[in-house]
């Protein structure tokens, strides 16, 4: 299985990095909808299920970019995945008359209570809740024979029932917003640091651990201190736009 990630930056685009958006071509999935899912027509065309871990605008702003996107090619059919609060605050806000009126033909699904779905290509997808202003949601992907978990915008906590949802993942994607240097404005602000993933990852008995949402204020070649990550989890990733995972 292949996974694209389009963007990896958090909260505003910088000369490095778009906000997040993460493909999975032959599953016709896509997890987030930021800055960087202009690229997605790239990578695939449809039909396309999206699953959004919530409403911030880095994490959804793209959905804005349909016209132009499907202008000249087949773009379709896309449903959009969410907490149904989330969803609602996507088509009511982001899409009114004052910010952006014309609704492009998305179908709006909210997640059901049960807490898992399968999807028309056949994987299994779970959601569990994240600790993040606002509220959000991280996911699990299974299939017959591999799985991965998409965590971001949360703060890094091992409680049991976060470990459980991700345990055991052959590819584990987690935000890792800023280096240990500025762990206590990274839980002020919802966020995780670097020896917070990786302690995670290790509990959750990851196989691959790759770290994304980074800090957009920080262009520098390690923003995150790897070598630090690497002390808790060898073989840890910082993942750079148009990184591409096969699991």
């Amino acid at each position: 299985m292949r996974l694209v990630v389009l963007g990896t930056g958090g909260y505003h685009p910088n000369e490095r990095r778009h906000t997040l958006c993460c493909a999975l071509p032959e599953a016709g999935i896509v997890l987030d909808a930021g800055t960087s899912f202009f690229r997605l027509p790239q990578e695939m065309t449809g039909p396309i299920d999206i699953f959004l871990t919530h409403a911030h605008l880095d994490h959804v702003i793209g959905l804005t970019y349909y016209w132009s996107l499907s202008r000249g090619r087949e773009l379709g059919p896309i449903t959009v995945h969410g907490e149904a609060a989330k969803l609602d605050a996507v088509r009511t806000c982001m899409f009114s008359e004052h910010l952006f009126p014309k609704l492009p033909p998305y179908r709006f699904c909210p997640l059901p209570e049960e807490g898992r779905l399968e999807t028309p290509s056949g994987v299994r997808v779970r959601w569990f809740p994240l600790n993040h202003p606002g509220g959000a949601v991280g996911y699990r992907l299974d299939w017959p024979d591999r799985s991965m978990a998409y965590v971001t915008d949360t703060i890094g906590e091992d409680h049991p029932a976060y470990l459980e949802a991700i345990a055991g993942v052959d590819l584990l994607l987690h935000e890792c917003y800023l280096s240990d240097a500025h762990a206590e404005l990274a839980r002020t602000a919802g966020h995780t640091c670097t020896s917070q993933a990786c302690r995670i990852a290790v509990q959750a008995g990851a196989k691959r651990l790759v770290l994304l949402h980074i800090n957009p204020q920080d262009l520098s070649d390690d923003p995150i201190d790897i070598a630090r990550a690497r002390e808790i989890f060898p073989n840890a990733e910082v993942a750079e736009d148009g990184s591409v995972y096969e699991f």
